[in-house]
């Protein structure tokens, strides 16, 4: 299991990349980084966090804190995991992205 440490929540709780997701106090949040200018919530997000660039789920990020999330996801997505369970969910993954990239909801 590989954990990134981003940062420290104002409330105490740690960032962290844990084996391919951005987590918060150890909880899921997400998958992969959103540039703010694609971000649905932008303005909010900006006009609470001034030096935001990306977020993750509801965590916004500086430059700095991104691009080390970012390596930390990269790094995670190298890493393939050969069983049969493994090679599924990779499956399951693309034909995923497929379909909402297609237009499924």
């Amino acid at each position: 299991m590989e954990i990134t440490y981003i940062k420290t929540t104002q409330d105490g709780r740690k960032v962290e990349v844990i084996d391919g997701w951005v987590c918060l106090a150890g909880v899921r949040e997400a998958d992969s980084l959103i540039p703010m200018d694609e971000h649905p919530n932008r303005q909010a997000i900006v006009k609470a966090v001034p030096g935001a660039t990306h977020a993750a789920g509801r965590l916004p990020f500086t430059l700095a804190e991104a691009a080390v999330a970012q390596n930390a996801l990269s790094a995670a997505q190298r890493v393939f995991d050969t069983s049969p369970a493994g090679i599924t969910q990779r499956l399951r993954r693309a034909v995923w992205v497929k379909a909402t990239n297609e237009g499924v909801e």
